[in-house]
């Protein structure tokens, strides 16, 4: 794990927001994933910012939003300078993936 994904780590799991971390899904890892919103976090270190990563990044994305999953990405100088609010973001997302759960159950299941 990079520093930045030992941050996040340390305070996804202090909050307890049902992340797993390097989780297999179809044929990629996730950095993190909570298979109950179907939500990926991944962080992002510089290598992520070469042409031939952002394609790639960019298809699988696309090939796991085919799935239901939805991604939310984070640089691992976002994490570093600013914790507070990457969680903040994370927690967010899960609350509107848990409020459209309950308008629209079973959409992907």
């Amino acid at each position: 794990m990079t520093e930045a994904e030992k941050i996040v780590w340390e305070r996804l799991s202090r909050n307890k927001l049902g992340m797993r971390r390097q989780h297999p899904i179809y044929k990629y890892i996730a950095d993190y994933y909570c298979h109950e919103l179907k939500l990926i976090i991944e962080i992002d270190g510089g290598i992520h910012l070469s042409k031939a990563n952002r394609e790639y990044d960019i298809s699988r994305d696309i090939s796991l939003n085919e799935f239901g999953i939805q991604i939310i990405r984070f640089t691992n100088e976002q994490v570093i300078n600013d914790i507070d609010q990457v969680i903040e973001e994370i927690k967010k997302k899960m609350e509107e993936l848990k409020q459209k759960q309950i308008q629209q159950p079973n959409k992907y299941t």
